[in-house]
């Protein structure tokens, strides 16, 4: 078969380009610019261009991948339209390659890539195995795609973005946070809900759905999930549901928690570096390990061998003067979680945040939450918000957001200016928060930090 794909740069993209190519079909791409995740792509033999140009495009395509994310008037999209070729979304490919399958399918707001990583390495490690499509670059992999020909079990990540996570029909799911997003797409928090509920649905009865307490409930209280809906629950610390983590405690920089489960308390589970809230991804894909058959013995191995995900509190510098940690966080909750964790881990220590604001839509329906837990920092870095597939909306910029921070310590600058103003400000803690291209700027501000602070 011969595959391109239209967006190929986008980290579910690139997974299943790796798929078909590691099978032997043909792949190439397009993407709007390069990054070091199409340099990977290229340096393993996938042909990737960047100029919307259609004639770039090879004469023989049996199918093309697409991704909501490139707009459909760009001239390679119009083209192959107009060409008659079979297209299909990313979703719906993702959707047949798990058919027949033990699919495991994480979904949510936030969590799920860290959940769905740690899940796939826990199988991985153990003797059912599983194949894997991940969200990021699982660093126990090396990639965002790990393939076991051996095992029928496969984890995803389930895309809640233009509906995609309905193409799947899990044999086992985690729904880890419903916090509202997307609602360029959904229009309000309670269709957003809904979908999700639809997607639970679909998993299927002999497997197992598990989802966070209390992740139905609307603004007014009302709980959505249909209580017939056979399901578990978990949460992270202190409150009782099917699964949860006890006595969490912090000793050399690694997390050590006990974990309640419906058969009993497994003792003195340890996560090596890493966030607070990974406490309660790890409950939840322990559950989903031991429900795959992995014993006590297994799973406390996995966890603790779990290196995490790559921009997922991926530390940087972790010196005794400075610690410099990049997240990928780009959501309220999530950027919240980080800056607790970060303040459990180095109680009473200087922390200066940069964050780049991800799509306007976004930016424009949560800026008093993004507000509210910026100002949380000791000092705040913006930067001008990353478009990613949409136009500028009238009026939001990072400033809106910047002038509802009840703070003096906040500033408005560009990438080069970050580089000069962090060093300025004598942080003991360094965090670079955001889902665009930030990454970019992760490099070269290690590199300056390294050179005129240690």
């Amino acid at each position: 078969m011969n595959y391109y794909f239209l967006g190929i740069g986008g980290i579910g993209m690139s997974a299943l380009a790796r798929f078909f190519h590691r099978r032997g079909d043909r792949v190439c791409g397009y993407d709007r610019t390069p990054s070091p995740l199409t340099d990977q792509l290229q340096a393993e033999g996938i042909a990737v261009h960047f100029d919307d140009n259609p004639d770039l495009q090879p004469s023989d395509i049996d199918l093309v991948v697409y991704t909501p994310a490139v707009p459909t008037d760009t001239l390679e999209f119009q083209a192959l339209v107009q060409r008659g070729v079979p297209m299909q979304k990313r979703s719906q490919v993702l959707g047949e390659l798990t058919r027949g399958k033990r699919c495991i399918a994480v979904a949510g707001s936030h969590g799920k890539t860290s959940t769905s990583a740690m899940i796939a390495h826990l199988l991985a490690k153990a003797p059912c195995g599983c194949s894997a499509f991940l969200g990021g670059i699982s660093k126990n992999f090396g990639s965002n795609l790990h393939v076991d020909p051996q095992s029928d079990l496969v984890v995803v990540e389930a895309d809640e973005y233009d509906r995609s996570f309905l193409q799947l029909h899990p044999h086992m799911a985690v729904i880890t946070a419903t916090d509202p997003d997307h609602l360029d797409i959904y229009g309000d928090h309670r269709h957003m809900l809904e979908a999700y509920l639809q997607f639970a649905r679909q998993v299927d009865l002999e497997g197992r759905l598990l989802i966070k307490d209390g992740s139905f409930l609307t603004a007014d209280g009302e709980c959505l999930l249909d209580q017939a809906l056979a399901h578990l629950t978990y949460t992270a610390r202190g409150v009782e549901a099917d699964y949860y983590a006890i006595n969490v405690r912090t000793y050399g920089g690694n997390l050590f928690f006990d974990l309640r489960t419906p058969d009993g308390v497994l003792y003195d589970l340890e996560l090596q570096g890493t966030a607070l809230f990974n406490v309660e991804n790890a409950v939840a894909a322990s559950a989903i390990a031991l429900a795959c058959g992995l014993d006590q013995y297994q799973l406390r191995h996995g966890l603790k061998t779990f290196q995490g995900v790559q921009r997922r509190f991926d530390y940087r510098i972790r010196e005794k003067n400075l610690v410099y940690i990049d997240d990928y966080a780009h959501h309220p909750q999530e950027i919240q979680s980080t800056i607790e964790s970060v303040r459990y881990l180095y109680p009473g220590k200087r922390v200066v945040g940069i964050f780049q604001p991800h799509l306007y839509s976004r930016t424009r329906d949560l800026a008093d939450g993004f507000a509210l837990v910026l100002q949380t920092l000791d000092e705040v870095i913006m930067l001008p918000i990353y478009p990613a597939r949409e136009k500028p909306i009238l009026g939001v910029t990072s400033s809106m957001v910047l002038r509802k921070m009840d703070s003096m310590s906040k500033y408005l600058c560009t990438p080069d200016q970050a580089l000069e103003l962090v060093p300025a400000l004598c942080p003991d803690v360094v965090l670079t928060l955001g889902a665009g291209d930030i990454d970019r700027l992760v490099p070269r501000l290690e590199a300056v930090l390294k050179e005129t602070m240690l």
